[in-house]
């Protein structure tokens, strides 16, 4: 796989951080997450990876301004 993230360019190839992984008649699911917080979801199977879903980046919390 030699595609990167469109949200900030890290390889798919090197996830950041495993979520969870199951075995599926497809072959291997693994929910995975980017460096800049989006999730993919992928099949790994005898065919390749392929990344068959994937969500935004996370936002930063964003804090009230103060009222005092």
């Amino acid at each position: 796989m030699t595609s990167v993230c469109p949200h900030c360019g890290w390889p798919d190839a090197q996830p950041f951080a495993v979520l969870s992984q199951h075995r599926t008649g497809a072959g291997l699911t693994v929910w995975s997450r980017c460096a800049c917080g989006s999730t993919q979801i992928r099949e790994i199977g005898v065919a390749g990876t392929r990344i068959v879903s994937r969500g935004r980046p996370t936002q930063a919390p964003q804090n009230p301004p103060c009222a005092a």
